[in-house]
């Protein structure tokens, strides 16, 4: 069996030993490719050393998270524009719309959002969407966006069935996590009505641990137990859902 954590914070661990420690228990868990978004510059070094530690496992994004969007971004964003040269990028993220803490920052959110964006199709590299309630106006910037370069995952999807199928006729996967192990949630009657094609696997660690570990720290190799519910969603062994989320994450990455 092979998982693939397509978004996890790993590097958020500075202990070298808690570090090696978090990964050997993502092997113990088949947890064998983890994705690491960037959040602002000082995320930038962090997941260099994690990927040039674990570099058969660990793959890294760029991007600006949308809470870190502040009066500076434009200064952020040229930093972490230019620290992409020289580097193995997979993906631009985690990036996009977060209008739990900040309304006010909207007007800056969305151009930033769209700068990135711009970066991702010159590159030919996917995106990473952060959208916390945010789904209308991140899908109209998306849907402003929209041609046949614009692809990603919209992560840590927590939406309504006509979001789901909105999101994934952009050309987006659903980036599956913990919430869904959430009995009052309600994403396992959304996942029903959506193809497994279009779905990926997710922690978020060390945020959102799935049961039977909500309201602990999260790690990646919790995500075994997201697996196991999407298996018992659909019906299927928890090893052909590894499989086919795996592959989809292939068809994202290129990796």
């Amino acid at each position: 069996m092979f998982l693939t954590d397509t978004h996890t914070h790993l590097y958020y661990e500075r202990d070298e030993q808690k570090q090696a420690a978090l990964m050997q228990r993502c092997y113990d868990q088949n947890v064998k490719r983890l994705f690491l978004p960037n959040v602002d510059i000082a995320s930038i070094a962090m997941i260099d050393e994690l990927v040039s530690r674990f570099p058969e496992n660990c793959f890294a994004m760029a991007g600006l998270h949308p809470c870190d969007v502040k009066e500076d971004f434009e200064a952020l964003l040229a930093v972490i524009y230019n620290s992409i040269n020289g580097r193995n990028i997979v993906a631009i993220g985690e990036i996009g719309i977060d209008l739990h803490w900040d309304k006010t920052t909207l007007d800056i959110q969305v151009n930033a959002f769209k700068q990135q964006i711009a970066w991702a199709k010159a590159l030919n590299l996917p995106i990473v969407i952060h959208c916390r309630e945010a789904f209308d106006e991140v899908f109209q910037v998306l849907e402003e966006e929209r041609d046949e370069k614009l692809r990603g995952i919209l992560h840590c999807f927590t939406g309504n069935l006509d979001q789901a199928l909105q999101a994934i006729d952009l050309g987006f996967y659903l980036g599956i996590g913990g919430v869904v192990t959430y009995k009052k949630a309600g994403l396992d009657e959304v996942l029903k009505h959506v193809l497994l094609d279009r779905i990926v696997l997710e922690t978020d660690s060390p945020y959102l641990a799935p049961v039977p570990f909500r309201g602990k720290p999260n790690e990646s190799s919790y995500l075994v137990h997201v697996a196991q519910k999407v298996a018992d969603i659909y019906g299927l062994p928890l090893e052909e859902i590894a499989a086919i989320t795996t592959e989809n994450s292939r068809n994202i990455f290129l990796v």
